[in-house]
């Protein structure tokens, strides 16, 4: 039998590096993944085991702490960053130099202008990553995928910014948007999407019999969705709300059309794009998707409503922010740099 890939996760306890985790150990190529924990972490043992209990009486999951060394000591082939923004900054010009190949979850290396990126407010001038930032490949498979197989450093897409590319791109691509009237994505995730520290906003008190706005015309996602839909900040307004459930996103979009069209066309513009895509389910016409259709799985659900004058139109796109918007696109991007089939460990 083949050698399996050697892996590592650096931020394993978190949720997006909990389902890495999951996936990992079930994957038929990869061997039991390394698992690190930061050195600012506490020096005292600790096994994955011990913050999610769910993965006990498995023969245990020890963090380490991370190191070069270790890395290099282990033979390990791809590093997985499930780590804050500044952490996966910091790492990935050492982890280049060193030959690894990276799948970077964090916002770190998504975006190619300064201008967005500045909301990330990094601390170092941009002198360091220019040559470095060329390297890196935004991880959408559905757009990227010839990149991506030949790809050494992987910038994982945010979740709310997978779930609107993948709804715009067909008809941004096909010229059928009136940009002029401007694009309008009112977008709502469960908590786990604001990660595991918790704070007074996703406090439970907060959450429990709720439905909340957030991050007005300020999110870290809009320069994503600017950047790979090269739209101007003018052409899209980008809400996100914040939905009294653990996991989840749906994103309900709004376009004008710059020619009348029949929901059959517009399915048939959304199905020749897509083609045999493994992750990306086409509703027909006027059948909606929800969130709970996507959920525990990789894939992004699209449908739509096109109004009576064939101007309009609502998009519906849904997937679970865990998986499709983090841990799950992590192994699929994966899989896409080794040469395997998407669905490799995904199904």
């Amino acid at each position: 039998m083949p050698a399996k890939l050697k892996t590592a996760i650096l931020g394993a306890t978190g949720y997006s590096g909990c389902e890495l985790t999951r996936l990992l150990l079930r994957h038929p190529r990869v061997g039991k993944p390394l698992l690190l924990r930061r050195q600012s972490d506490s020096d005292a043992p600790i096994d994955l085991a011990e913050v999610f209990p769910s993965l006990s009486g498995n023969g245990g999951y020890p963090l380490q702490p991370f190191s070069w060394s270790t890395l290099h000591a282990e033979g390990v082939d791809l590093l997985f960053l499930a780590t804050p923004h500044e952490t996966s900054r910091a790492l990935v010009p050492e982890a280049a130099a060193r030959g690894l190949r990276v799948v970077d979850l964090s916002g770190a290396w998504r975006l190619k202008q300064a201008k967005h990126r500045a909301v990330y407010g990094f601390h170092d001038n941009g002198s360091h990553s220019s040559e470095l930032a060329d390297k890196v490949i935004y991880g959408l498979p559905e757009l990227n995928g010839s990149a991506i197989s030949s790809a050494t450093l992987v910038a994982n897409p945010g979740c709310y910014a997978t779930s609107v590319i993948l709804a715009l791109a067909p008809l941004l691509l096909a010229g059928v948007v009136d940009r002029n009237r401007g694009i309008v994505s009112d977008s709502k995730s469960g908590v786990s999407g604001a990660g595991k520290e918790a704070n007074s906003r996703t406090h439970f008190v907060s959450v429990a019999n709720n439905f909340s706005v957030y991050s007005v015309f300020g999110h870290r996602h809009v320069g994503e969705i600017l950047e790979q839909l090269n739209l101007d900040s003018c052409e899209l307004i980008f809400t996100p709300h914040l939905l009294p459930i653990p996991r989840g996103i749906l994103s309900t979009i709004y376009v004008h059309l710059s020619k009348s069209m029949t929901g059959a066309e517009v399915e048939t513009c959304f199905r020749d794009f897509y083609g045999n895509r493994p992750w990306v389910r086409i509703f027909p016409p006027s059948r909606l998707p929800q969130i709970q259709f996507a959920l525990l799985t990789n894939y992004c659900d699209i449908g739509f409503c096109v109004a009576d004058d064939g101007r309009r139109l609502v998009l519906v796109s849904c997937l679970d922010n865990l998986l499709k918007g983090a841990a799950g696109q992590a192994v699929q991007n994966m899989n896409l740099m080794c040469g395997w089939n998407e669905r490799e460990g995904l199904n």
